[in-house]
């Protein structure tokens, strides 16, 4: 099979809409991937997209609940968020901070929010681990809004690099098994920019804000906020904001191709290792 031309642009072959959904103790929610019309996108799981102004859609948070056998990305805009989990493991997250977990052989851990007015708003991604991770020690990545490169690679185009590179740049997250790729774009009335996809990965653009056209020529198609675009064709990626600014998050993953057994909060590769998790779960083995 011969190589995809770098020069051959991407497209968007699937537009998905997210739906509203709750979770945790009654947190709403927009639920992307994960949901029926897109039950996932290899190696991502779930993206969730929280936001609002009302404190009774988010104060209750996120009790005590228990991962295993996967990763979960947290990536505020804003509002304040305070983890715990039972190893002892602390964290604030502010806005524009990141966190990265990979829940490993498994931890129980909870999502709290440390304000009681304002706006509350920001990303859960859900990417799994390959098999041979899936019992790993768990363990963070945790980045303050500092700590996370904003790049203005074109005129109007400003570029925050959670994971992956942007030309010379990388971004502070580092996961071999996907390299994946996380950016938040936010682009000016009008302003355009070109982006190689990693080859091989599967990828979305997710506008949260305005508008933007992704592609170009006969393959261009508009996504409005709220809106997903699965990306398709090949590497090279054109963005293009109409007459309003559209901020996105562009997001790619190496897909690991592996057998999926999931139930919840636990994702392995067989029903007997679900089953398993359940039963160390509660005989308090994590």
């Amino acid at each position: 099979m011969s190589a995809i031309d770098p020069r051959s642009p991407a497209r968007v072959v699937r537009k998905v809409r997210g739906h509203a959904t709750s979770d945790g103790a009654g947190v709403r929610l927009t639920r992307v991937i994960g949901g029926p019309e897109l039950p996932d996108l290899d190696p991502f799981l779930l993206l969730d997209e929280f936001g609002t102004d009302r404190p009774e859609d988010y104060i209750a948070g996120f009790p005590d609940h228990p991962h295993r056998g996967f990763e979960t990305v947290t990536y505020m805009l804003d509002g304040r968020m305070r983890h715990r989990d039972n190893h002892g493991h602390e964290g604030l997250l502010t806005p524009g901070s990141v966190q990265w977990m990979t829940a490993g052989r498994g931890l129980v851990h909870s999502e709290m929010p440390e304000q009681e007015s304002g706006r509350m708003r920001g990303f859960q991604l859900w990417v799994n681990l390959p098999a041979k991770d899936k019992m790993t020690a768990p363990r963070y990545q945790e980045f303050a809004p500092d700590r996370i490169p904003q790049l203005r690679p074109a005129p109007g185009v400003e570029v925050k690099v959670i994971a992956g590179r942007v030309g010379d740049t990388a971004g502070p997250i580092r996961q071999p098994a996907t390299e994946p790729l996380y950016l938040d774009v936010a682009l000016a009335p009008g302003a355009a920019w070109e982006h190689a996809l990693p080859e091989g990965h599967n990828a979305f653009a997710y506008v949260y804000e305005g508008a933007a056209t992704v592609g170009e020529g006969a393959d261009a198609r508009v996504l409005e906020a709220h809106e997903m675009g699965v990306l398709g064709g090949g590497p090279r990626l054109r963005l293009h904001a109409g007459d309003g600014p559209a901020r996105l998050i562009l997001v790619g993953g190496r897909p690991l191709r592996e057998p999926v057994a999931r139930y919840g909060p636990f994702v392995m590769n067989t029903r007997q290792e679900l089953m398993q998790a359940f039963v160390d779960y509660q005989e308090g083995r994590f």
